[in-house]
């Protein structure tokens, strides 16, 4: 076998293991249907990493395409990844038994201090109270990506089929999302920060990590990928392969592989074990003695 197939056969290996652990947490959840609405949350942003891994293995066996095909495959991954940074938000809620759309805050969190650290100060006061309106706004911040990430990867695929997308317009819309995507995660760590003592129970940190780890790595090894590229240490040496083929065949590599880790560790972030029936009869028990 040369080093093409090992490579297709390595990353296959990959994706399968990623699917054992992802369909088997999920079938997990599935079967323990305790609370729909976080367990719907749940899976949602569990099946990430499959998806990231399914995408880029695509992206591999169709490594000599063209930038518009290599664009619409990035956009399945980053338009999933708005989607997921919303669940995630709609999961820390209802732990919380916060409804927006109902108007429902619980008195005992009312009131509490939101500092906000630069440059939100240059839009928002320091501290803030939080009550219903700060809340929405946490919202809007994070569902803002929902809306401009698939929008974008709309206009960009469509500029890339019609041939006019100059290196301005790229950049435009890299610094557009860059911008996006950093308000709805700053908006979850701000939550995370203000309710941490009552979420505490429900492990956010770990499932934060299992996002925000794998936005991480697929977004900082393309950029060091682009400067392995720009300096010359990555190059086609075929006259049928372009250097950005290379450079988009080893970053769909990297998230094969790396979607093996993160599988394997939303095992622990999002394990079913609150949802079992031995848990439920441990709240209720605790509930009585109280």
């Amino acid at each position: 076998m040369n080093r093409e197939q090992l490579t297709l056969l390595g990353s296959t290996f990959c994706v399968m293991l990623t699917m054992h652990f992802s369909v088997q947490l999920v079938s997990e959840h599935l079967f323990t249907w305790k609370k729909p609405k976080e367990q719907k949350a749940i899976i949602i942003i569990v099946l990430m990493a499959p998806i990231y891994a399914i995408d880029s293995f695509v992206g591999l066996l169709d490594f000599q395409g063209t930038k518009a095909s290599f664009l619409f495959l990035d956009s399945i991954k980053e338009c999933y990844e708005a989607l997921v940074i919303a669940k995630f938000l709609a999961l820390m809620y209802s732990y919380l038994n916060i409804s927006i759309s109902k108007n429902i805050v619980p008195d005992e969190i009312k009131g509490r201090e939101i500092h906000h650290s630069f440059p939100m100060t240059l839009f928002q006061p320091h501290t803030a109270r939080l009550n219903h309106h700060t809340l929405k706004l946490l919202k809007y911040w994070t569902w803002q990506f929902v809306v401009i990430r698939p929008v974008c990867s709309i206009l960009m695929i469509t500029f890339q089929l019609l041939g006019i997308y100059p290196s301005w317009l790229s950049w435009t819309f890299t610094i557009i999302l860059n911008i996006s995507v950093s308000l709805a995660l700053y908006s979850l760590m701000v939550f995370y920060h203000v309710f941490a003592k009552e979420l505490q129970p429900h492990k956010p940190l770990p499932k934060f990590l299992c996002i925000k780890g794998i936005v991480f790595f697929c977004f900082w090894q393309g950029v060091v990928l682009d400067i392995l590229v720009a300096m010359g240490i990555i190059r086609s040496h075929h006259f049928w392969l372009d250097v950005e083929q290379i450079q988009e065949a080893l970053q769909n590599v990297l998230v094969c592989v790396e979607m093996v880790f993160f599988s394997a560790f939303q095992q622990y972030a999002y394990n079913v074990a609150p949802y079992s029936d031995d848990a439920t009869s441990n709240v209720k028990l605790g509930k009585k003695r109280e």
